[in-house]
């Protein structure tokens, strides 16, 4: 058990389009701000790519040095620095969460798009392998590239009992997050999410970061360099305060019985 299996008629993992992106970059490179925000991996990249003078201050990036924005997370070393959002170590903690919810769990999928979301399969894959190892459950990815994919693959992760979905942080999933919870209603898929507002709008639990929190930090980190300290110098910052959301009525509905220890780690519980 909990072997890494890539669903067979998936595309691999890898690639990403980001034309529309890199020209948006080009385009506000050219107004010469003083300081860029960038929110997310791909527009992270995509500024990356505009400019190696202007300085930017990414947010809500799974893995900086992994995926190029920074040589180095404690020198970041260029132009670039900036907020992390999920540890590699969540994608196990997501899996046992969502075990603890419905212990009849035996098959567990990711959900993200490749294009938007390229780090998962490195930066993910081996911490949830183990996860799914230690607790008896085969572990599945379900790379999507387009939402007119969705249905097919809940519907496929669906086909077999014991089924649950992590929907893994990606800007694909946000934008589709309403589809994608609706297709776990239907098909009654327990699912976990990095985000509160997924679960304020029906998914069934959210464990993440709070993200006010880190756009504060992010603040911060803007004026000092706006006061004339360089990116080079300023490390790149973990998250500090992570919440768990519940949804009963969601629960109630897949016909899970909250775990009272769940309840009682929970920092808000929609009934």
């Amino acid at each position: 058990m909990g072997q890494w299996t890539q669903s067979a008629h998936r595309p691999p993992l890898g690639g990403g389009k980001f034309g529309s992106r890199a020209a948006l970059a080009k385009e506000l490179v050219a107004l010469s701000p003083d300081v860029i925000v960038a929110h997310t991996t791909p527009s992270g990249l995509a500024l990356q790519r505009a400019t190696d003078t202007i300085p930017i201050v990414f947010v809500q990036v799974s893995d900086p040095e992994g995926s190029g924005l920074v040589a180095n997370i404690a020198h970041p070393g260029a132009n670039i620095t900036g907020f992390t959002s999920f540890e590699a170590s969540m994608a196990g903690k997501w899996l046992e969460m969502l075990r603890e919810m419905a212990p009849g769990i035996t098959r567990a999928a990711i959900l993200f798009n490749p294009n938007t979301a390229s780090y998962v399969g490195r930066y993910y894959q081996a911490p949830f392998q183990a996860a799914a190892s230690a607790l008896g459950v085969t572990a599945l990815a379900y790379p999507v590239r387009n939402a007119r994919e969705l249905e097919g693959v809940i519907g496929e992760l669906a086909g077999a009992a014991g089924a649950a979905l992590i929907v893994m942080p990606d800007s694909f999933n946000i934008v589709h997050r309403d589809r994608i919870i609706e297709l776990t209603a239907r098909y009654r898929i327990p699912s976990i999410s990095p985000y509160r507002f997924a679960v304020k709008e029906g998914s069934l639990m959210s464990y993440g970061i709070d993200f006010v929190d880190l756009f504060r930090r992010t603040a911060v980190y803007v004026d000092r360099i706006l006061r004339g300290e360089k990116p080079a110098d300023l490390p790149v910052q973990a998250p500090t305060k992570y919440e768990l959301v519940i949804n009963l009525k969601t629960a109630k509905a897949l016909g899970l019985d909250v775990p009272p220890t769940l309840l009682a780690r929970a920092d808000e519980v929609i009934e």
